[in-house]
């Protein structure tokens, strides 16, 4: 690969990243861009403009989007776009275009990221630079709840694409049981990620204000984070129950994926809560496991600090880094 002849483009639910990059020199910084989703008609609209704008025509480009990808084609599961790897190459005229789902290209960023770009929970870090096999689990709100395990054999990086963020809510004491009935009577079922996201903190706050019988006035979870800060009781208790759940899950998914070199945390909402998942209420769930409790107070966990993991780990794809691994014939490869 040359210079900036790959794209690296991270797509949610409300943002979209777009940066330029090659493998010997890593991501052009400069050329980084961020859009709202909503204000654009089409992923394929919105990259046209980037490459027009930068006067670039890169050989390869790694998609990496909020949904399952199946057969080379996507939807973003809390918006509209619908994302085909097909028309993305013949509408950019890029050769080579990797559509991936964006926990995985979370995931991937495992193999570049140092000590420095993670933050403790709790005791130690997870040992990314081991020669030793591993497993981690990673998971994360943000405008959904992503969840990927990242296997480390060989020396290689081998991700795997999850929707491990919509396993069903268990919950664990009564206060829970009582938000369950609350929010099944709104959506039916309740993922994890009803509760753990953006839209999901704005939920649990809806729903303990009903159970509490207390007016919730709040009409977004970040007025729902600066109440809290002001130190309004309703919106506090929202949080500290959020790094509670959000604890229960990371713990779940150890045991599901069999991540016993740890757990790492990343999304645009962990550095604001970072203070709040290190207060305990985090550790507290994620090792309350019964009879796996004991195993899990040696798991280490961290929260993942680096400003653009997704990219990151998009470029390790692009450069074979890390490769992301498909079960049955969902591979988002178009060349």
């Amino acid at each position: 690969m040359s210079a900036a002849n790959v794209l690296l483009a991270d797509v949610g639910g409300t943002n979209l990243r777009l940066v330029l990059a090659d493998a010997q020199h890593g991501v052009d910084h400069a050329s980084l861009v961020s859009l709202r989703v909503a204000e654009h008609p089409s992923l394929e609209a919105a990259a046209r403009g980037y490459l027009r704008a930068h006067g670039a025509k890169p050989e390869v480009a790694v998609f990496a989007v909020a949904g399952r990808v199946e057969q080379g084609r996507a939807q973003i599961t809390n918006h509209p776009w619908q994302i085909d790897c097909t028309a993305l190459r013949a509408l950019l005229q890029i050769p080579r275009i990797k559509l991936v789902n964006d926990f995985a290209a979370m995931g991937a960023s495992l193999a570049a990221l140092s000590a420095d770009d993670m933050a403790a929970i709790g005791p130690g870090l997870p040992d990314l630079a081991a020669a030793t096999d591993g497993c981690f689990a990673v998971l994360g709100p943000g405008t959904g709840l992503g969840a990927t395990a990242v296997l480390r054999r060989g020396g290689r990086w081998l991700v795997m694409e999850t929707e491990g963020g919509h396993i069903g809510f268990a919950p664990q004491d009564a206060l829970e049981i009582e938000l369950l009935r609350v929010l099944a009577a709104r959506f039916g079922r309740v993922s994890n990620e009803r509760l753990i996201c953006g839209s999901g903190l704005l939920n649990l706050y809806r729903a303990l204000g009903e159970v509490r019988g207390e007016p919730a006035p709040a009409l977004t979870p970040e007025a729902v984070t600066s109440d809290a800060l002001r130190g309004d009781v309703l919106a506090l208790a929202a949080l500290e129950r959020f790094a509670l759940i959000l604890g229960g899950v990371a713990g779940d998914l150890v045991l599901a994926y069999g991540a016993w070199d740890g757990v790492l945390l990343a999304g645009g909402l962990i550095p604001q809560l970072l203070p709040r998942l290190r207060g305990g209420d985090f550790r507290a769930r994620f090792t309350g496991k019964g009879r796996f409790g004991a195993t899990l107070e040696r798991i280490p966990s961290a929260a993942i600090m680096h400003a653009q993991p997704g990219l990151l780990g998009a470029l390790a794809i692009a450069s074979m880094r890390a490769e992301v691994h498909h079960c049955g014939a969902t591979a988002g490869d178009c060349a």
